[in-house]
């Protein structure tokens, strides 16, 4: 019988590129405590709309992480829909795990990859949800398909690919004759309240550059270097 160890092994021996070799040099920018903006906000705003310039896809796809009461952290990629110096938005819905997890514990972390760029945001903070004006002027934004899939979706429960056709048949024939489509009250926004903001940017021989903003109680940011 073949051990684990040998099958890794006889992976590694057949693949076209041992992952151990693979590696990737980064020396297109960099970032120091005195180039970093002393606004963590106007910061990520200068390298989103860098990220968006560059044409760099899903710039707005972020990694979050949430954990709830059993302690055991989930990942998943969701759409920045909005930031400002109140924190990071976007909607889901709150009957899912994640918004299980947020109910359990509301502390959240976030990360933005822009290979492209060589760049790297990651945030801290606490989640709380949106104001329901707020999840209103986003829901009434979206095309109807996905107005529709906010009601039709028990997002996170299993069902059949059967059942989720004839749901979402069975709320389009009833929103067919009204003019709009009224937002659930399951289905709204989060914004991610930030208490650390880092900001990676790849260099050469990976000594990368890695400023760090921290809120104090005085709700001031304090910058520093972090060692790659």
């Amino acid at each position: 019988m073949v051990n684990f160890a040998e099958r890794l092994l006889f992976a590694a021996m057949t693949s076209k590129t041992e992952i151990s070799h693979l590696r990737q040099e980064y020396s297109r920018h960099e970032l120091s405590e005195e180039s970093a903006d002393k606004d963590p906000f106007i910061q990520f705003s200068n390298w989103f709309a860098e990220a968006i310039n560059a044409e760099i896809t899903e710039p707005n796809a972020m990694s979050l992480g949430t954990c709830g009461a059993d302690l055991q952290p989930s990942v998943r990629i969701v759409l920045l829909k909005g930031f400002d110096e109140d924190g990071f938005v976007f909607f889901t819905n709150y009957n899912s795990d994640k918004g299980r997890q947020i109910e359990e514990n509301p502390k959240a972390a976030l990360t933005f990859l822009w290979l492209g760029l060589e760049r790297q945001v990651r945030i801290e903070g606490h989640i709380e949800k949106v104001s329901a004006e707020e999840s209103d002027i986003y829901f009434h934004s979206r095309p109807l398909g996905s107005r529709l899939g906010a009601w039709s979706s028990p997002q996170s429960r299993e069902i059949t690919k059967y059942e989720l056709i004839a749901r979402e048949a069975e709320f389009r024939q009833k929103f067919e004759n009204t003019q709009i489509v009224p937002r659930p009250d399951h289905w709204g926004g989060y914004r991610v309240v930030p208490v650390k903001i880092e900001f990676w940017q790849g260099r050469p021989s990976r000594m990368h550059d890695r400023i760090v903003y921290l809120k104090l109680d005085n709700k001031n940011w304090q910058i520093s270097r972090l060692a790659p």
